[in-house]
């Protein structure tokens, strides 16, 4: 008996649960028996289980599943997905401090971890782009930058998949950034980093195609979701999208993309021509 509560407190050390606020957690969303479960990531292979919602009132229980024997789920359902373009100089080549450059992504374009990004029959230019990705944990509006962060439940990883010919023929980028599978993110949230200087890297069949730190930001973590709460209700589970380094390539049939970003894990997904339906 007391080494089976050794043996939990451990776990629950390892998890962060017992070593204060801020400590370092990782909270995924899965489907398990046909259900669906937020849990704590307790080691590279255990998730336990919580009951409840990760934004309001839940129990993390006792109970232990293997990884290997759920579907990792996108970590949130948002109510929306904004993003930022145009953040990281070695991207953009800009200097400029102005406002930040906003667009949207559908919730339905979501895609977790080894979930398929489509190449649509009439993709010709389809990008991967590597990011940071930062949940919101409350209901906020008109934040202050020096309080923004506060905000934040956490972040996780993000491929903000663009179709670079739809960029420049459409009226606007909802089809060339939203379509299905065009934002995988995952495969957890992670609290307590130091968001204002993760790396990120990006490979393409194991090339490293994108490598740089989030301190090199154009617009800072608090600057961004302090200027898009000023005309956009923010609600939990909501994602930020915060733009990717450096440059892009097009992806093709069967590449496989990873996106990692430092203290998270890998996001992994496997690109595939579209079945015709």
């Amino acid at each position: 008996m007391v080494k089976c509560l050794v043996s939990f407190t451990m776990i629950l050390l390892f998890s962060g649960v017992v070593s204060g606020e801020n400590a370092i957690k990782r909270f995924a969303r899965f489907e398990y028996q046909g259900s669906t479960f937020f849990g704590l990531v307790v080691n590279d292979i255990e998730i336990q289980k919580i009951e409840g919602d990760i934004f309001s009132d839940y129990r993390i229980t006792e109970e232990i599943i293997r990884i290997k024997d759920v579907r990792i789920l996108p970590p949130v359902t948002p109510s929306k997905i904004i993003a930022i373009g145009l953040n990281y100089r070695s991207h953009s080549g800009m200097t400029s401090t102005g406002e930040p450059g906003l667009f949207s992504k559908l919730p339905s374009s979501l895609a977790g971890q080894d979930d398929p990004i489509w190449i649509y029959a009439d993709s010709e230019n389809l990008h991967y782009e590597g990011e940071m990705v930062l949940v919101i944990g409350k209901e906020v509006r008109n934040i202050s930058e020096s309080k923004a962060e506060e905000v934040i439940f956490g972040v996780t990883a993000g491929n903000d998949v663009s179709e670079r010919g739809w960029q420049l023929s459409d009226l606007q980028w909802i089809r060339a950034k939203g379509a299905d599978s065009f934002s995988p993110v995952g495969p957890w949230i992670v609290t307590g980093l130091n968001y204002n200087d993760l790396k990120i890297q990006t490979r393409v069949n194991g090339f490293v195609r994108q490598n740089e730190r989030t301190k090199n930001l154009i617009h800072s973590v608090g600057r961004i979701i302090s200027y898009i709460s000023h005309y956009f209700t923010l609600m939990p589970g909501d994602l930020i999208f915060t733009g990717t380094p450096g440059s892009t390539q097009a992806m093709k049939n069967g590449d496989i993309v990873e996106v990692e970003i430092e203290g998270v894990g890998i996001l992994r997904n496997k690109v595939m021509k579209k079945p015709v339906q």
